[in-house]
């Protein structure tokens, strides 16, 4: 199950559960749209993958499994 991270690991911009910016790759590395865009250029500095929109858990669902409230800042951000 995704963990939902709560903020962009580049500018530490907050990321809710339903937010349409957030991307992640396939180790769901967490950033903000607009990082991925003009920061990143499409590709994560971790692990060098893709980036693609993250899931939108529904919110009944939240309760249930709720997202991550562990934040993740990476040091350098290119």
């Amino acid at each position: 199950m995704l963990e939902l991270r709560p903020n962009c690991e580049c500018c530490d911009r907050d990321l809710p559960p339903e937010s349409p910016d957030a991307m992640i790759c396939t180790y769901e590395c967490t950033w903000c749209r607009d990082c991925v865009d003009n920061v990143l250029h499409g590709v994560c500095p971790n692990c060098g993958g893709n980036l693609q929109p993250r899931p939108i858990r529904p919110a009944a669902l939240l309760a249930k499994d709720p997202a991550s409230t562990e934040r993740v800042l990476r040091e350098h951000c290119p």
